[in-house]
């Protein structure tokens, strides 16, 4: 796994390299975007929905599940998003998007997805197999980027910034490494409580799968504002088993900011620590990029703390196995 998250900036090359060669029909009319994903596949949903929040001019919908909302219909861009081709939920969404007349793009290696899309001439954009999902974020992240710019939802700037992304990690390498060393010490056999502040919630929700998946944890997540309603009641007990992790980036909401800076204290009196992690890079895509690769180097340390393979997922498979015979 570490070799995958060191190789990230190359697969961001590569993923442009595809999202460049990529031949996409112009959808029309288009009233709402729905993208349909799980797990690995379905993060990249996540992360686009928050970085068009506040330019897209028509809703964005993530669906992880096996149904879409009612709305969708023929005046909805559906982006069906399945590493191996062969997710169920996906699948089952995206039959239920072809009744519904969606106009529909697919991301996948391949699979039922791939024979599904050439059954029904849909557009398609085919990236590399053989890895696990949650390391292939790059290539289905840039190809759900193409097919928005492609059809004007998203401006092509964006292009530019994930080079600059790609370079910025590259020269940050080690740095990055070191930071997630460190910060893995903080976390390994504790439960790690993952803020955001606002802004990149999907950066909290990979690093949360990432701590689940390849370190063999349980985590959870919250954001600010929304916490401050709720669960900052919970915090009422010293708990050593809680340690707490915040991400950080330039675009965090001045208000907000004076929110954590009331919570800070009391995260640091009742947990075990409290680490503040600051994205670099100027724009939204390089911090959420930068953050993420961050947040994969620290999942893999806290791998190797705990001496277990961050690569194994076999209570997954196990599920899926159960599955096949229902």
């Amino acid at each position: 796994m570490k070799n995958l998250v060191q190789n990230f900036p190359q697969q961001l090359k590569e993923a442009l390299d595809i999202a460049g060669k990529a031949v996409l029909s112009k959808k029309k009319d288009i009233h709402n975007i729905v993208i349909s994903g799980l797990g690995g596949s379905g993060i990249g949903g996540t992360i686009v929905s928050e970085l068009i929040y506040d330019s897209c001019p028509v809703p964005v919908t993530i669906v992880k599940d096996y149904f879409l909302p009612a709305f969708v219909n023929q005046h909805t861009l559906l982006i069906a998003s399945s590493y191996s081709g062969n997710t169920e939920e996906t699948l089952q969404a995206l039959e239920q998007a072809i009744v519904n007349g969606a106009q529909i793009v697919c991301v996948t290696s391949g699979g039922k997805i791939l024979e599904m899309a050439k059954q029904h001439q849909f557009d398609f954009i085919q990236i590399p197999s053989g890895n696990p999902p949650r390391a292939c974020l790059g290539y289905s992240l840039i190809q759900l980027i193409k097919i928005l710019v492609h059809n004007g939802l998203l401006g092509s700037k964006i292009f530019p910034e994930i080079k600059n992304a790609i370079q910025l990690l590259e020269k940050e390498n080690e740095k990055i490494k070191s930071q997630g060393q460190e910060v893995a010490k903080k976390l390994v056999n504790k439960i790690p409580v993952v803020y955001t502040l606002g802004t990149c919630e999907g950066v909290a929700v990979r690093f949360r799968q990432q701590i689940n998946e390849n370190s063999k944890m349980l985590c959870w997540h919250h954001t600010l504002p929304e916490m401050n309603h709720n669960e900052l009641v919970g915090w009422t007990n010293r708990n050593e088993n809680l340690a707490v992790i915040t991400f950080h980036t330039s675009f965090d909401y001045a208000r907000t900011k004076k929110r954590y800076e009331f919570c800070k204290p009391i995260f640091e009196k009742l947990s075990a620590s409290v680490t503040d992690i600051e994205a670099h890079g100027k724009s939204k895509i390089e911090q959420f990029i930068y953050l993420i690769n961050v947040g994969d180097w620290i999942s893999c340390y806290i791998a190797d703390l705990r001496g277990i393979d961050a690569v194994e997922v076999k209570v997954i498979d196990g599920l899926k196995g159960t599955l096949a015979r229902f």
